[in-house]
């Protein structure tokens, strides 16, 4: 079975989203899947470099009492889920479209063999924003990971170096083939058909797993 998941990478339910599904799995191992991932950048308007993080909280949510009202639900909800999260050491906000483009990379090099590298990759910048405060916007940050995960860190850089203005028209155009109205990250599409939207419960997962386990003709690839 095929997973495809739309997601940001400094969006924190992407991150419990990610980690619920990975927990899903892990309690169906047997289950033949693929996750393919998709960029659905938050602010592809921000600043090249990012931005303060108190003040991109602020201004999203309308004031900063209400930005410590929404990171404490997050708080609880990954406490709950046993998930690490350190939202104090984040004091930038990234434009994520360079990780996204390191994570098209690695997809694109392990056409063939898995997905395996991409899904290490996928974790490395979950947990290099949330729990170690990094900027994974930053280049040398992006390599450092892209090197921890596996991949060439040269031919990394050389992709990071090509036309990001080129890349962005090829997310919004991979968006537009699936012909959703997305609003709202995360979002996982089974088998092209099946769609479950937000940071669900590990619980909802599990149905369709088992589809896949019961349906043969649910290829991974």
């Amino acid at each position: 079975m095929l997973i495809d998941v739309f997601s940001d990478l400094v969006c924190p339910w992407c991150y419990i989203g990610h980690h619920r599904l990975s927990r899903a799995l892990a309690e169906r191992p047997r289950a033949r899947v693929t996750r393919r991932w998709h960029p659905f950048p938050l602010n592809p308007d921000l600043p090249r470099h990012g931005m303060n993080s108190s003040l991109y909280m602020a201004l999203r949510f309308g004031s900063r009492d209400r930005a410590r009202q929404a990171q404490a639900v997050v708080e609880d909800t990954a406490k709950r889920d046993g998930l690490p999260l350190d939202l104090k050491r984040i004091t930038h906000t990234p434009n994520t479209l360079d990780a996204h483009r390191l994570l098209a990379f690695s997809a694109e090099s392990e056409t063939g063999i898995g997905t395996e590298r991409t899904e290490r990759l996928t974790g490395l910048l979950f947990a290099a924003y949330f729990v170690q405060g990094l900027d994974i916007g930053a280049q040398d940050t992006l390599l450092s990971l892209a090197e921890q995960a596996g991949l060439d860190p040269n031919r990394a850089r050389l992709h990071l170096e090509a036309d990001p203005e080129r890349d962005l028209a090829l997310f919004l155009a991979n968006i537009s083939s699936y012909q959703l109205d997305l609003h709202a990250v995360p979002c996982f599409i089974f088998d092209r058909r099946f769609v479950l939207a937000g940071a669900q419960e590990t619980t909802a997962f599990l149905p369709l797993l088992d589809l896949a386990l019961s349906d043969p003709s649910l290829d991974s690839a």
